[in-house]
């Protein structure tokens, strides 16, 4: 049953709740959500990999030069308040490892794959011979000192 006027709608509460349901799956359908589920599963899934790279060998190397595998045993007390200063290394370094990882392992590559298939883009400008400010290729004259510009 199809109705050409918003009024029918609005005296009708399950069209109301049909028209809600068809804005919210237009909205789930738009391709930047879509995008940004998919990126937060595979980013969980990528935070597993990198959890385990940088706990089971870079950790584990930071522990053979070392001695420790985490720095949780670091604390000093102030009055007979133990500040636990250890726990927050060990979470600076996980997060320098982290992001060590990612950016030479997503970043780097993405740069040098978007870097290699761009096209150099034709210049549209050029300097002005007097003033050597931008002007248009086909500009005449310099619209900032009026010289004239060669062809």
């Amino acid at each position: 049953m199809a109705f050409d006027c918003d009024c029918c709608i609005t005296q009708n509460p399950d069209l109301e709740n049909v028209q809600m349901l068809k804005g919210f799956r237009d909205f789930i359908m738009r391709g930047n959500v879509v995008d940004l589920a998919v990126a937060v599963i595979i980013g969980a899934a990528f935070n597993a990999v990198v959890t385990s790279f940088t706990k089971d060998v870079l950790m584990q190397m930071i522990s053979a030069v070392i001695g420790k595998p985490d720095f949780n045993s670091i604390a000093f007390n102030i009055g007979e308040t133990p500040i636990h200063i250890g726990a927050l290394l060990t979470a600076v370094v996980n997060f320098l490892i982290v992001a060590c990882v990612i950016y030479f392992c997503v970043v780097l590559p993405i740069q040098w794959i978007t870097n290699r298939n761009k096209k150099e883009e034709a210049a549209t400008t050029k300097n002005c011979t007097e003033c050597l400010s931008e002007i248009p290729l086909e500009a005449k004259r310099c619209s900032h000192c009026a010289q004239p510009q060669a062809a």
